[in-house]
């Protein structure tokens, strides 16, 4: 009596290749390349769009359109002097910033922390998408999570693991939705430095940790938690994330 063929022969290869796609492996130190990369390209990117928006609210203003603010006046009027009324001066480069003292400085580091906002913005936002694919994947196979503390400690282990080649350092919660994750070696900053001191290098390493706070909120929102996630800096290359998580009912009730 001939055998009777077996179910997974009758189906066709690109059928099981849909199923269960092959692993696809890149380099580890691709990650940092492409995140500098996307970060310089995000950088002028957002400086193209931020003027453009700019622009249009000082024709706004000049049309009668907008109240007049006269800081934000003077703001976009020095904004647009930078960007093309004039040639640079020693005090527009990054060094003049350091060296003033007083209400000058505290206005200039505003300034440049207003610029550097829509870049963090798109970065959150790649970062939340590739999040959201990521877990897809590495969530195929596994049970539904009991509670939140099962998700933080999924992410603790199993996300950072699989991102980074290792476990986050330190888990805190408070039991009522605060989590803080503690690297002490956080790989996406750990080759940030600048000449201009530590300030300037935790400066540019929270531009650099938006990204994967975008990942892990992207991975809470489609494991079907929405909330927040802002990392904090103090010394490179040690990064923590507070994550704000909105609680379940079933868990609030507890």
């Amino acid at each position: 009596m001939a055998s009777r063929a077996s179910t997974s022969s009758l189906a066709p290869a690109t059928l099981a290749a849909l199923s269960d796609p092959p692993a696809k492996l890149v380099d580890g130190a691709a990650f940092d390349y492409f995140l500098i990369e996307m970060a310089s390209t995000l950088r002028e990117s957002a400086a193209v769009a931020y003027a453009r928006a700019k622009r249009v609210e000082q024709e706004m203003l000049e049309a009668g359109l907008l109240p007049v603010n006269p800081t934000a006046t003077a703001t976009q009027a020095s904004m647009s002097k930078k960007a093309g009324g004039g040639p640079p001066g020693a005090r527009d480069s990054v060094t003049s910033l350091s060296s003033t003292r007083g209400s000058k400085s505290n206005a200039a580091a505003s300034q440049i922390d207003e610029e550097d906002e829509p870049l963090r913005s798109r970065l959150e936002t790649i970062g939340v998408q590739v999040g959201s694919r990521f877990v897809e994947r590495l969530c195929a196979h596994r049970q539904p999570f009991d509670d939140t503390l099962e998700v933080m400690k999924f992410v603790c282990k199993d996300v950072w693991v699989a991102l980074f080649d290792k476990q986050v350092d330190n888990l805190r919660t408070n039991r009522r939705g605060m989590f803080q994750l503690s690297d002490a070696c956080f790989k996406p900053i750990q080759r940030v430095s600048s000449y201009l001191g530590r300030g300037e290098s935790v400066k540019k390493a929270r531009v650099y940790a938006t990204f994967p706070a975008g990942v892990v909120r992207g991975i809470l929102q489609t494991m079907g938690y929405s909330g927040t996630v802002v990392p904090e800096i103090t010394s490179v290359p040690q990064c923590t994330l507070k994550v704000n998580i909105k609680l379940p009912k079933s868990e609030m009730a507890v």
